[in-house]
């Protein structure tokens, strides 16, 4: 399994637990937007058995309305601080270059940038500048106008290509290869079929040579194909049974991390993968 310098060195998948500082994220917003319960959450993601903490200020649910710098700074710095101080290993969730700085500032140690570095051009040289792991996801534009844009004609090969685009501009800003890890963006610009497929080929994404975060987690096409008799979706935290399956799938393919909601059984999933893995290379 490829390594991240200085975030896990277990022979197994890491679980990445979500702390969204926000009123309105698809699957729990409003929970955390407190600033104490989100330390608190922070803390209890730890307890539950995840690796990592990601922390974000900006909900990035299709249609979903941008927020100020000024008030994500607000958002996300002082939780990031405040697990930070107490040992925990924290990502922070930003498309923007000036909140990731000052998040790094705090102790954050990965940069979760969902759009690439395409949403803000000056963020892979401060990443490149801060040394600090970097999450490159696949993505085609903001929130409100993502959807019109999931048009494939192979979604496999295609994100695999405009995967490896990114990766190219991101080291001629600077960026080392040691810094990248690589998430196909499952639901951003993409539907139900573009997320299977694209689950369904991790071999093929992990031929680019990078760690591989995956971030199924209560996302709608797991509501949609749990779906009751008359076509209605099952409830976002209802499909915490769904995320599980996806988890202990991605693990044993090699995924480096999950990014999940409810953590602990998830991180149990991702023990039960590597248990399975050993086992199999043993016989």
């Amino acid at each position: 399994m490829t390594r991240v310098p200085g975030l896990g060195d277990e022979d197994r998948c890491l679980v990445m637990g979500v702390v969204n500082v926000t009123p309105d994220s698809f699957s729990d917003g409003g929970l955390w937007f407190d600033e104490e319960a989100a330390i608190r959450h922070g803390f209890g993601l730890i307890a539950e058995g995840a690796d990592i903490v990601d922390v974000g200020g900006e909900s990035t649910r299709p249609g979903a309305a941008r927020v100020s710098l000024e008030e994500e700074l607000a958002r996300v710095v002082p939780v990031i601080r405040a697990l930070s101080a107490a040992g925990v290993a924290v990502s922070v969730d930003t498309m923007r270059a000036e909140v990731a700085l000052a998040s790094v500032e705090a102790g954050a140690r990965l940069v979760n940038d969902v759009s690439g570095g395409l949403a803000d051009p000056e963020m892979p040289r401060v990443v490149a500048a801060t040394g600090v792991s970097y999450v490159v996801m696949h993505w085609r534009g903001h929130s409100e106008d993502m959807e019109r844009r999931a048009v494939y004609h192979d979604v496999v090969t295609e994100v695999r290509e405009e995967l490896a685009k990114r990766v190219d501009l991101v080291l001629a800003e600077g960026v080392s290869e040691e810094q990248i890890v690589l998430d196909p963006g499952l639901g951003f610009a993409k539907n139900a079929a573009h997320n299977w497929a694209l689950l369904a080929s991790l071999p093929r994404l992990a031929e680019l040579g990078y760690p591989l975060l995956i971030g199924a987690s209560r996302k709608r096409f797991l509501g949609r194909l749990l779906a009751d008799a008359e076509g209605t979706p099952r409830p976002f935290s209802h499909s915490d049974d769904a995320t599980l399956a996806v988890t202990a799938l991605a693990a044993r393919e090699g995924a480096w991390c999950v990014r999940v909601h409810h953590v602990g059984p998830n991180a149990d999933a991702v023990r039960v993968a590597a248990a399975w893995k050993r086992a199999g290379a043993n016989t």
